[in-house]
């Protein structure tokens, strides 16, 4: 099991000391969430921060834009060094396009669904992609319960991806814990984002590995 653990939950006052732990774990990316207080009801941080972050960062950045019109970032989010540039379906009415932006530009592209949106719609570009991440909670604040029925929407979303012949990996991002975690695992899910579960715990490293030998 991948583990991408999320920079929202980390300790923005002491975000070098986060680093230097995270860059000693078994962590595989680090999930960055952009958040602009319109397509979601909240402010994260932006690139002057996470210019900082990535100098000091040793491993992948995953960075999912919970912006609107996230197509105009492309060029920031590449400067970054990012592995993977996440964008919402429903702030891209045209994300063929935009996918094809982040592929120019070098990065691995992804799609995330909220929690409403069904899979189904991702049916004319699974193949395209390189990542499709779930909600498994409203997005714009951490700490969030997870919804059960993205269990079932990951089942759903591997059908969808072997049918097409997708090779998208499917990351989760939500209230997900050792619990969550095992189920997930077992509904098809590749990669685990977890913020609160790792940044909150006694020792966030060997709350990463736990994850990560699910």
């Amino acid at each position: 099991m991948r583990i991408s653990p999320s920079l929202l939950s980390a300790n923005f006052a002491n975000l070098e000391a986060e680093m230097k732990w995270f860059n000693q774990s078994s962590a595989d990316w680090l999930h960055i969430d952009v958040m602009d207080g319109v397509f979601v009801p909240n402010i994260s941080f932006g690139f002057p921060v996470l210019k900082h972050v990535a100098r000091i960062c040793q491993k992948p950045l995953d960075v999912h834009l919970m912006i609107v019109q996230p197509e105009k970032f492309v060029g920031e989010v590449k400067a970054l060094g990012a592995y993977l540039m996440n964008v919402h379906y429903e702030a891209c009415p045209h994300l063929h396009r935009v996918v094809g932006q982040i592929h120019e530009a070098g990065m691995k592209a992804g799609v995330t669904l909220n929690p409403a949106t069904p899979v189904s719609v991702l049916e004319d570009i699974a193949a395209d992609v390189d990542l499709v991440l779930l909600m498994s909670v409203n997005p714009g604040f951490g700490g969030q319960k997870f919804i059960p029925h993205t269990l079932e929407k990951v089942d759903a979303l591997r059908r969808l991806l072997d049918r097409t012949g997708s090779q998208a990996l499917i990351e989760v991002d939500g209230g997900v814990n050792l619990e969550t975690g095992r189920q997930l695992k077992e509904a098809g899910a590749d990669v685990l984002v977890a913020g609160n579960y790792i940044f909150g715990a006694p020792d966030p490293a060997q709350a990463c590995e736990a994850l990560a030998k699910l």
